[in-house]
């Protein structure tokens, strides 16, 4: 398969088990990887490491990732991550800023450094990660809720503003992911009913493909069996 072949694919999140089943997706298909993390990563695709709670970071990575590969075509934003909080009246401003920066700040900061990139092609497709827990709110889940409903609001905010230049954005609203960390977290659970990685990867690539140009502003449960 080559559906996205010479075209550059830039994942964040890359390390962690989506992003490496995002890896895996877009190489088979022929893309060309730029792939970020917080921690370095081996192979043979152009990767570096960034904080991606760090603007001029971002900026800096994106220049050289465009200088390397040429300019970004399809931006995944899987770079999050969760914690239960405090109760609200409770929360933290370390909790507070930390689920926010990880979740919402990354997306942002990704977004100042690609976007100007796909205008001046005229073309792009942008996947941001949300998740369910973005749509209402929960017991000791404030701060991650309030931090994944950003996502899900500057993917429609985004999607208004670009839609008319090329630039298609989307995002994926995933349940409990089937990973190695949420299996040792919840030992008892049926881990059947949860989304493997390569499901939601398949997914993340349909969004990001020539297949779903009339979509915009989407967010997409992903939620299996939960």
């Amino acid at each position: 398969m080559s559906g996205f072949a010479g075209r550059v694919v830039l994942v964040t999140g890359a390390a962690g088990a989506l992003g490496q089943a995002a890896t895996a997706y877009f190489a088979a298909n022929g893309a060309r990887l730029a792939l970020l993390d917080v921690v370095a990563i081996e192979g043979p695709h152009f990767t570096r490491t960034c904080d991606l709670t760090d603007a001029a970071q971002c900026r800096a990575v994106v220049a050289e990732v465009v200088a390397a590969l040429g300019p970004v075509d399809v931006l995944v934003n899987i770079a999050g991550g969760f914690a239960m909080g405090e109760a609200v009246h409770e929360t933290t401003p370390e909790t507070w800023d930390f689920l926010m920066g990880l979740n919402a700040h990354s997306v942002l900061n990704m977004a100042r450094a690609v976007v100007p990139v796909m205008l001046e092609t005229g073309r792009g497709r942008i996947v941001n990660i949300g998740a369910g827990a973005g749509q209402h709110g929960a017991a000791r889940m404030g701060a991650y809720s309030a931090s994944k409903s950003v996502v899900i609001r500057l993917t429609e905010a985004m999607a208004g503003e670009l839609k008319t230049r090329g630039i298609n954005v989307n995002c994926v609203l995933p349940s409990i992911i089937d990973t190695p960390r949420n299996r040792a977290d919840m030992p008892a659970a049926d881990y059947s009913t949860w989304v493997t990685p390569a499901a939601l990867a398949r997914v993340i690539g349909f969004l990001a493909s020539d297949d779903a140009a009339p979509i915009h502003g989407a967010a997409l449960p992903v939620s299996g069996l939960v």
